[in-house]
């Protein structure tokens, strides 16, 4: 077991969503984020699976046909749109993603770009986020409107930097009142 090693990757995770949030205003947000990582249901398998270069859950998935950490991980953390998932109001039965309050949208964006700095070090560029998002499977579970802000965030990014987004989302996405 790598308890060391996936304690100081979480950690780092941690700190850096956690100045992302302050840089924005989300501070509880960013005082929060990710605690379930550190409780025993998710740690022990990050140390189990830990390989330093990609998500632990992933190596669990690929031995175990799922995550037991993730499902863990995703049903406490509100940043995370497999959060929202419930049955819609059509009366189909069927599984969809629901809204995303704004703040919780913002914080899986910055979730996001952390993720992106840990795994690919000093090689991170402002694109990364993106291409890792372009390279999943987010959009058909996402509620529309989550989608459109995040890829909103993920694009200006890539083309303008930190930065200006980063100011873009204190002045224009987290406006008190808007959802």
């Amino acid at each position: 077991m790598k308890a060391v090693q996936h304690f100081r990757t979480i950690t780092k995770h941690k700190m850096l969503v956690m100045k992302e949030c302050f840089r924005v205003g989300l501070y509880r947000q960013g005082l929060l984020h990710d605690l379930s990582k550190y409780g025993f249901t998710e740690f022990k398998i990050g140390c189990q699976y830990y390989q330093g270069t990609r998500s632990p859950n992933n190596a669990e998935r690929e031995d175990k046909g799922y995550s037991s950490a993730w499902l863990h991980h995703k049903g406490r953390n509100k940043h995370h749109y497999e959060y929202w998932i419930d049955y819609g109001l059509d009366g189909s039965k069927t599984l969809t993603g629901m809204k995303m309050p704004v703040k919780y949208v913002v914080e899986m964006f910055l979730d996001r770009i952390a993720a992106s700095k840990v795994y690919k070090g000093e090689k991170y560029k402002d694109s990364d986020p993106l291409e890792y998002y372009m390279n999943g499977k987010a959009g058909d579970m996402m509620h529309p409107r989550t989608r459109e802000i995040l890829e909103k965030l993920l694009q200006m990014l890539a083309e303008r930097g930190e930065e200006e987004t980063f100011k873009y989302i204190r002045k224009n996405v987290l406006k008190k009142g808007r959802n």
